[in-house]
């Protein structure tokens, strides 16, 4: 049975790598599909010769840092890789919950630093070549620091708690760590961008003027009481633009990046805004919320089935039933049922978002959203013609052209 596992957890792994192969051969195939007319207008030809290179660069190294993933997770598993980070750690503790802590830091802190040569190619090379880089030396290894702290903290603290749950209440387990990380994942929605993103972004009200005047008519006419208007020094790293929405009630706050306030008028500002205000009102953040606390009920449901299953260790060369081996099969064997949940996910997202588009639209926002949807994919360079089976896989967003013609309909 161990043996049964083992090969299907390398099966899986090779199938999931020759899949996201397979979706980026399709999607370099479409590069020379002519541009419908709605898009004619977003990038001149110099533009769009720089864009295509920006593609291309890019698939180029997804090619190469994946397969240099791929080579590393077979080695650690063809390897007994795993159970030589277990031996590790097993030298220093016997612990539980110090041994997974532990083994999981080692395995975390080593894929960082194989990972880090290519975050400072993609980062230094790649993005500086295209003009997107702004980010220096000193920013990018202080938000490493920081987010290896963080993840300490935060994932450390949970994995401890998840591991403790399992020591008092067996098979129970995945109740108590289902409300715990419920509990979690409700306080990060309600205060993630007053607590988190100041320890990498500043955050600075918006002051006042057209931008703020504009918005706030805007909020007026929507019945939306909007006071929490900040704009986040995303320019430190890179000239690529963004909106969000955070929080929930009293603590909801519409995030502008600085980039965009650079590069679009007020009025197309405002009709990003509107869409951002659309997902709310549409209850898109709150439902959001409850199908990932449902969809995380059910992963830990399965695992508190499998966990202490022997031959999940014992697949990765591990004869001793550990919590921390397990997981790491539960979690390449989870790999199919995640990606299912994912398209589905993905399908219900694209639905939100032509909601979001239609209610920005209600406010006669429907053009300067179009202006403004194609000036953020012109300064990003973005694909304005992805095969539509890479679109499904991993689109969260429907396309450039599917969101212009939405818009048009309501006009």
């Amino acid at each position: 049975m161990p043996t049964t596992i083992f090969y299907i957890i390398i099966a899986l792994i090779l199938f999931d790598f020759l899949l996201n192969q397979f979706l980026n051969y399709l999607n370099s195939k479409n590069r020379n599909v002519d541009l419908p007319v709605e898009l004619k207008d977003v990038y001149d030809a110099e533009k769009y010769k720089k864009q295509q290179d920006y593609e291309i660069v890019n698939s180029r190294f997804d090619f190469v840092s994946s397969s240099f993933s791929l080579i590393v997770i077979l080695i650690m598993l063809l390897f007994g890789g795993f159970a030589f980070v277990d031996g590790l750690a097993r030298a220093y503790t016997t612990n539980p919950i110090w041994l997974a802590l532990l083994f999981f830091g080692i395995l975390m802190f080593a894929s960082d630093i194989l990972g880090t040569p290519f975050s400072l190619y993609h980062t230094f090379v790649i993005e500086e070549k295209f003009g997107f880089n702004k980010t220096t030396l000193r920013t990018f290894f202080l938000d490493k620091v920081k987010g290896w702290l963080l993840s300490a903290i935060i994932g450390g603290g949970l994995l401890a708690l998840i591991i403790w749950f399992y020591r008092i209440s067996g098979y129970n387990f995945w109740l108590w760590a289902w409300l715990a990380i419920s509990v979690f994942m409700i306080f990060m929605t309600l205060f993630y961008s007053s607590l988190i993103v100041p320890l990498f972004n500043k955050q600075t009200a918006l002051e006042e003027g057209e931008l703020r005047d504009k918005i706030e008519d805007f909020s007026r006419k929507a019945g939306f009481n909007l006071k929490n208007i900040f704009v986040i020094d995303g320019s430190k790293r890179s000239t690529k633009a963004n909106a969000y929405f955070s929080g929930l009630g009293p603590k909801k706050r519409i995030v502008l990046y600085d980039t965009l306030i650079n590069d679009l008028d007020p009025e197309e500002i405002v009709a990003v805004l509107a869409h951002e205000v659309g997902h709310y009102m549409k209850k898109h953040t709150l439902s959001g919320m409850v199908i990932s606390i449902l969809q995380t009920g059910f992963m830990l449901y399965l695992l508190s089935l499998f966990v202490d299953n022997p031959n999940l260790s014992q697949a990765l060369g591990v004869e001793k039933t550990s919590f921390h081996i397990g997981l790491i099969s539960f979690g390449i064997l989870y790999s199919p049922i995640s990606t299912i949940l994912g398209l589905i996910l993905n399908m219900w997202s694209r639905k939100n978002e032509y909601q979001a588009d239609r209610y920005a639209a209600s406010y006669g926002f429907a053009d300067n959203l179009i202006s403004g949807l194609k000036k953020l994919s012109s300064n990003s360079l973005s694909n304005l013609t992805p095969h539509p089976v890479y679109v499904f896989f991993h689109y969260s967003h429907p396309t450039l052209l599917q969101r212009l013609r939405a818009l048009k309909n309501t006009l």
